[in-house]
């Protein structure tokens, strides 16, 4: 028996977003599947936008108190009717084959859980492109998410992500984590002895952010939750989760040392790094403006994302405060 699908899409708000996510799924080759819409507490009526579906999808939608992406997803869930639960954010594009792949995979690649990456659509504006390749590059924290290599480690991210039900079930679904809740579950199925994998078939166009304060917000808050999840899961603690502090604070020392002592042999370093991502981002885009604004969201990136690290690890290491106090945002309260 083919495996069976159920896509469940934890929404705040965003409904032109969910529209085009809907609109993208009506041409998949493979239509067996079924839609969960949980609208998180969102301040507008998204009943209108999905209705426009009602006859070309086998949509269903669910209103709730806003609890978070997680706990919503879990929601949804146990609503679902079939094997496989698939959660994609709202912000994503997938193309005609999506559903089509991921079954012909789950088939063909022994996993529990599994994932894939995210790429730029064509049709997004220049900065989003920029973005895109801030979040996917080998210079920057992105790195395995535009992988097409085997790994028998990856982490499934929650725009893109498939739990078998039962499997999900069993570890609880997604925690009170509001951020990094995905790395976070991937980490638990590992820790109960469960498997994923990366399929290289089914990358989703995702939009992002199209505003730099907003992307430094968002990966801000990455990095803050990076030592939280540190924490609950020491076995999967890597030095280079450390990397943009790193990044940030030789930065800040380049500049002590071209002013303190007249030398700029370290801030030269940042200007290869700088020239790299430049001359990358220019081969993988093919366009010099976004090549030049990717530089420019890849130091925010990195910078952000740093700042974010060091704080959280001062705030749970130095001054040993428990992630809930030091951080509550990030954690859905009952």
């Amino acid at each position: 028996m083919r495996p069976t699908i159920s896509i469940v899409v934890a929404i705040f708000n965003r409904k032109d977003e969910l529209f085009e996510l809907l609109n993208s799924l009506t041409f998949q080759t493979d239509k067996e599947f079924e839609v969960i819409i949980v609208d998180d507490g969102s301040l507008i009526d998204l009943n209108p936008t999905i209705q426009n579906f009602d006859e070309i999808l086998d949509v269903k939608y669910f209103r709730k108190d806003n609890s978070g992406p997680g706990l919503s997803r879990n929601y949804g869930a146990k609503r679902a009717q079939n094997d496989w639960l698939l959660f994609v954010d709202s912000d994503v594009i997938v193309e005609k084959d999506y559903i089509g792949n991921i079954k012909k995979d789950i088939e063909t690649i022994p996993c529990d859980a599994f994932g894939g990456a995210d790429k730029a659509h064509k049709g997004f504006n220049l900065m989003q492109k920029a973005i895109s390749y801030s979040m996917t590059s080998v210079f920057t924290t992105g790195g395995i998410r535009g992988s097409k290599k085997a790994v028998s480690r990856f982490q499934p991210r929650s725009f893109n992500m498939g739990v078998n039900k039962e499997v999900f079930e069993k570890v609880g679904g997604f925690s009170e984590m509001r951020i990094g809740e995905d790395p976070d579950l991937s980490m638990t199925l590992w820790e109960k002895g469960f498997t994923t994998a990366f399929f290289d078939d089914i990358a989703v166009f995702h939009k992002r952010r199209v505003d730099l304060g907003k992307f430094s917000k968002q990966v801000y808050q990455f990095g803050c939750a990076r030592p939280i999840l540190n924490q609950r899961h020491p076995n999967y603690v890597k030095i280079s989760f450390a990397f943009p502090t790193l990044f940030m604070l030789g930065y800040i020392l380049g500049f002590i040392e071209y002013f303190v002592l007249g030398r700029g042999i370290i801030l030269a370093f940042y200007g290869l790094y700088t020239f790299l991502v430049l001359f990358h981002a220019m081969i993988v885009t093919k366009n010099i403006s976004i090549a030049g604004m990717a530089v420019i969201s890849t130091y925010i990136q990195m910078f952000s994302y740093g700042y974010g690290f060091l704080k959280s690890w001062v705030l749970l290491n130095i001054f040993r405060m428990k992630p809930e106090d030091a951080f509550p945002k990030h954690f859905h309260i009952k």
